[in-house]
């Protein structure tokens, strides 16, 4: 027993000084000086080594917080947040960079990586628009507060490099958005919630006049006002919708509703 008991002794005396070598080595050596922390760092980055970028530029962050890479670090840290999926910090670090430094030459694509960060996803947005990504389920919160920012880089720079780009994703959220709502409205009219149906397809026609989603919107409450005996309301939406999308699906089953409802 006494044996064995100094046997684990032995081996925990050369564990732990292993250990404590390995979290030492972890560490970045102070007397670096910034230049060369920077060109780690920004070799980490270029490899796409998020991790190892972020510890170095954390480091020149702590130890030169007034230096020449101030600003440069600042937005790389930030980019190495987002691509290492940490959004949180990476909106964080952009902010940092526009309260700091509201005159930068690249103070746009601040903005626009809030953007991207705000989703809180690391596949781009354009794979989903392409691969039929289906982004209506997420927490609605993060893509309008990405649409914000969006907003705000087209406002104070529509000719930024990043604008057409922020455009794209625009119309993506809102179209979303659309298709949440319709998500929604179905529900209701599947448990039978009527009035929460037509509030729904309602928002629809108001908020999101500009996508597709209005076609179903319109649908749906011809539907619903023929299935709740408001012919007059149901024939005022069918009229809509025949208006702007006269080969719609809808069409023959909202005139069907309304036949059987008059017979």
């Amino acid at each position: 027993m006494r044996a064995t008991r100094l046997v684990l002794i032995l081996a925990l005396s050369l564990i732990l000084p292993a250990c404590s070598w390995f979290k030492d080595n972890e560490k970045v050596d102070d007397t670096v000086p910034a230049q060369t922390l920077y060109s780690r760092a920004k070799k980490e980055l270029t490899s796409k080594n998020w991790e190892a970028a972020i510890k170095q530029y954390e480091a020149l962050r702590a130890r030169y917080p007034f230096g020449k890479y101030s600003e440069q670090v600042e937005m790389e840290l930030a980019y190495a947040y987002y691509k290492s999926g940490e959004p949180e910090l990476a909106i964080a670090a952009a902010d940092r960079f526009i309260h700091n430094y509201p005159t930068h030459q690249n103070l746009d694509y601040a903005y626009y990586l809030k953007g991207l960060a705000d989703f809180k996803d690391s596949k781009s947005i354009m794979d989903r628009i392409t691969g039929g990504y289906d982004f209506s389920d997420r927490d609605p919160k993060a893509a309008l507060q990405a649409y914000k920012d969006f907003t705000i880089l087209l406002e104070k720079f529509p000719e930024s490099r990043y604008a057409d780009d922020a455009r794209q994703r625009m119309r993506f959220i809102l179209e979303s958005q659309a298709v949440h709502e319709i998500k929604v409205a179905r529900h209701y009219l599947k448990i039978k919630a009527y009035v929460a149906a037509l509030n729904r397809t309602k928002y629809v026609i108001e908020h999101y006049q500009r996508t597709p989603s209005v076609e179903e919107a319109l649908g749906l409450q011809a539907t619903i006002y023929a299935t709740i005996g408001m012919p007059d309301l149901a024939k005022d939406s069918l009229r809509v919708l025949k208006l702007n999308f006269p080969k719609s699906r809808y069409i023959k089953r909202v005139e069907k509703l309304l036949h059987l409802r008059v017979s």
